[in-house]
């Protein structure tokens, strides 16, 4: 297992299974694990907010028998007059684990590079694996396997198209990105999920076609069109998403028994009809629940004694 979480891809689909089966174990027995990290303490760095990410963090540390110390933007000098690699080097002697939400993913990288520590990513620019753990346990629940389903992301190819790319192709899924013409995903990532997926029987598919993404997907997935620090092309993204809004008839070209996610927050009558987030389809609030169990069970194999 590797030393820190940072990115999926970094994961075989063995060391992935072994989180998923721990997650199930701990959202179905979580007594048996309230000592698991006790006297643990968890920083978590936020360079910025979130709701899912602070709290299912801060609750899982001390349900787990620790503690977590949230450090926002004014409570440490990060790339304010103290560097990555002292910062990392300092709170190691301080804490069991570090938890990082930045805005470049360098950053979180060179946390992992510098601390002594386990370090997670718990969203940056490039990557949200934590998000995508949770997403993966939510899948196997509702639909009862991973491998041979298809996974399709509507929208544009930020940070969710990239985990959910190695992440749905670690788990033998066919992931289907359908984006937006010049919103593709990175293509050095789509390349890396490829290898990934012919190892395990998984299969990649990007096109600018929301309905050919979509037909006959197991999963539906969307995220909102302008994230945090694009504000100012919110407008301009409107403009261009537009025909990329997962509502009722673009739903019903997956399969009848498809489940409809998103990571959140949402904004209701852009990304998604309130329709679909809010219909029978929809498993979103299943999702932000499962961060709490997919994050316990990456503490509980970093920071834990015996797991």
């Amino acid at each position: 297992m590797p030393h820190n979480f940072l990115a999926l891809a970094d994961h075989t689909p063995q060391q992935l299974r072994t989180y998923l089966d721990l997650a199930r174990q701990l959202k179905l027995h979580p007594a048996g694990f309230r000592d698991a990290c006790r006297g643990r303490t968890l920083a978590m760095i936020f360079q910025k907010p979130s709701l899912r990410t602070r709290v299912s963090f801060q609750a899982g540390i001390y349900q787990l028998g620790g503690q977590g110390q949230y450090l926002g933007p004014k409570d440490i000098q990060l790339h304010r007059g103290e560097s990555i690699a002292d910062t990392a080097r300092v709170l190691s002697r301080y804490v069991d684990g570090i938890m990082a939400r930045v805005f470049s993913h360098q950053d979180v990288v060179d946390l992992g590079a510098y601390a002594d520590v386990p370090v997670i990513n718990g969203l940056s620019d490039l990557l949200h694996p934590c998000q995508v753990l949770a997403d993966l346990q939510t899948i196997e629940e509702k639909l009862g396997t991973l491998a041979g389903r298809k996974w399709t992301y509507v929208g544009d190819g930020n940070n969710m198209a990239h985990s959910i790319l190695c992440g749905g192709a670690l788990a033998g899924m066919t992931v289907a990105i359908a984006h937006p013409r010049g919103y593709a995903p990175d293509p050095d990532l789509v390349t890396r999920a490829r290898d990934i997926a012919a190892r395990t029987g998984g299969a990649i598919m990007i096109t600018e076609d929301p309905a050919e993404g979509v037909a006959d997907a197991d999963v539906v997935y969307t995220d909102v069109w302008a994230s945090m620090g694009q504000e100012t092309e919110h407008a301009e993204r409107l403009k261009r998403f537009k025909g990329f809004r997962v509502d009722g008839k673009l739903m019903a070209q997956a399969r009848p028994t498809a489940i409809f996610m998103h990571c959140l927050p949402a904004h209701r009558g852009e990304e998604c009809a309130a329709e679909v987030i809010d219909g029978p389809q929809s498993v979103v609030f299943d999702q932000a629940e499962n961060r709490l169990h997919a994050q316990k069970s990456v503490m509980v194999k970093l920071m834990g004694d015996r797991w």
